[in-house]
């Protein structure tokens, strides 16, 4: 049986008897300071440890979200028609998208941004490949001139005006004029005004008749409008819904259409006829003409990862523009690149970077309104981004890692004067390469052993303050009563 004495003989923390030890006002003073310096570099080591360290490296963009990229927008045009905003992309590859309706939304709005009603629909454009007679025979005019002073009077008279605007430089305006006034003699004929007073085609010219034309949003030239007299808003001065044609403009396809227009009013008395009570089905080659002349055009796009061109301005395949009246002035309400973070994804993202997320929707409520004399004309407004994808990557204790990226960029805006009609141009670029951001992740062993060595090194170096404080003092005594050490 060992005895205890052996055991002692191990032990690496012996004891000094109380009564051997001496306790001291600088001792008392040293444990103090020891203490409060034990717990402020205790929290100084806590604090590093809850602290998130980061690594930043520039490495070739390895995306795994394939070759495309995602571009959302909100977008609000004062001076653009939602009849013919379009909406079109292209890059240095040679893609070339025109008209994307798909992923798009389009809203009429007012001078003020404001939304004047539901979303514009605009449902299926018919392919017009009839713009006019393939025989140019002289018909004369057979429709009615209309002015600003007698459209409201031609309006509240028939329940049916059939309107053509129309401008005299206008290919396709010239390519229409010959059936336009056929058809209105064939419809006179059939459906004499001064008796039945069901319908009544009419024409405006557009630049002579400038006010009237904007009043009623034209924007393309020719612009066939059907207006109604039964949906009359006598409250807002006359103003009357109508419907644009979209339909083939030979003389066969105009007479049945309007015959169709016709057909739709009972012919009883000509103040029943008037009134207009029925309700009138459209048809594939007409729909609602838009009420205000802004529009505000919202969603996103897919485009390949090169440099291309997102570019919104109007379009028609059988319409005529007047550059010089186009005005492409724009409010951006919303521009950005990359799948959107959710609220948590965002609240990690600050958590390891918090220096992102600034540029991540630079062109946010930014402005760039033009206003339209003849020194602004003709004006193609430009934005060049520069793009650069940021990936972090995060671990949380034990968890797995968890991958989500931000695409941040930069902005540059010119005014471009051109012979073209004016756009709006959205030139990105991206940069091949990617920020890669890194957490490094601390050991909390590490941590541990970072107390103890705190905890100590403290104790030790108060010892040794303590004993040559102590020593000092001693041999300061023995001086003062001359004895020697």
């Amino acid at each position: 049986m060992i005895s205890s004495s052996k055991f002692k003989a191990v032990d690496f923390y012996r004891k000094i008897p109380r009564d051997l030890t001496e306790a001291s006002l600088s001792g008392a003073g040293l444990s103090i300071i020891a203490a409060l310096s034990m717990v402020f570099l205790f929290g100084m080591e806590l604090n590093d440890y809850m602290t998130v360290n980061t690594s930043t490296a520039v490495v070739v963009d390895r995306s795994p979200d394939g070759e495309f990229l995602r571009i959302d927008f909100n977008i609000s045009f004062p001076s653009l028609s939602c009849e013919f905003a379009s909406v079109d992309v292209s890059d240095i590859l040679g893609t070339n998208r025109l008209n994307i309706t798909k992923t798009i939304r389009k809203f009429s709005i007012d001078p003020n941004l404001k939304p004047t009603g539901s979303e514009y629909h605009p449902g299926p454009i018919p392919t017009v490949s009839k713009h006019g007679d393939d025989f140019e025979e002289e018909s004369g005019d057979g429709s009615v001139l209309i002015t600003t002073a007698s459209f409201d009077q031609y309006a509240h008279q028939y329940a049916i005006l059939a309107v053509n605007f129309y401008a005299p430089w206008c290919y396709w305006s010239n390519r229409l004029r010959p059936s336009w006034e056929r058809t209105a003699k064939i419809i006179r004929e059939r459906y004499d005004p001064e008796v039945d007073g069901r319908i009544l085609m009419g024409k405006v010219d557009c630049t002579e008749q400038i006010n009237l034309c904007r009043r009623h949003h034209i924007q393309g030239y020719p612009s066939i409008r059907i207006f109604r007299k039964g949906s009359d808003v006598r409250e807002d001065h006359g103003h009357h819904d109508h419907e644009s044609y979209y339909g083939e403009r030979d003389t066969d396809s105009l007479v049945a259409a309007m015959e169709t227009l016709v057909a739709s009013i009972p012919k009883v008395f000509r103040e029943l006829a008037l009134e207009d009570k029925s309700q009138v089905q459209n048809d594939s080659v007409k729909r609602p003409a838009p009420s205000t002349s802004g529009c505000r055009v919202e969603g996103f796009v897919r485009v390949k990862k090169v440099p291309g061109n997102l570019i919104i301005s109007a379009r028609s395949g059988a319409h005529s523009f007047d550059a010089s009246l186009m005005n492409v002035s724009h409010v951006i309400s919303h521009f950005s690149f990359g799948k959107k973070l959710s609220l948590k994804m965002h609240s990690e993202m600050k958590r390891l970077t918090p220096h992102l997320g600034g540029s991540h929707d630079r062109l946010a409520d930014k402005s760039y309104i033009i206003s339209h004399d003849d020194n602004k004309a003709n004006v193609t407004i430009e934005h060049y981004l520069q793009l650069v994808k940021t990936e972090i990557v995060t671990r949380k204790s034990s968890k797995e890692l968890k991958l989500f990226e931000e695409y941040e960029y930069t902005a540059h805006s010119s005014l471009v004067h051109s012979l073209d009609i004016p756009v709006s141009k959205f030139h990105f670029e991206p940069s091949p390469m990617q920020v890669l951001v890194t957490e490094i992740p601390k050991s909390f062993s590490h941590f541990i052993t970072n107390l103890c060595a705190i905890t100590g090194g403290v104790f030790t170096v108060a010892g040794i303050l303590d004993s040559i404080l102590h020593n000092t003092m001693r041999i300061v005594k023995k001086v003062e009563l001359g004895k020697q050490f």
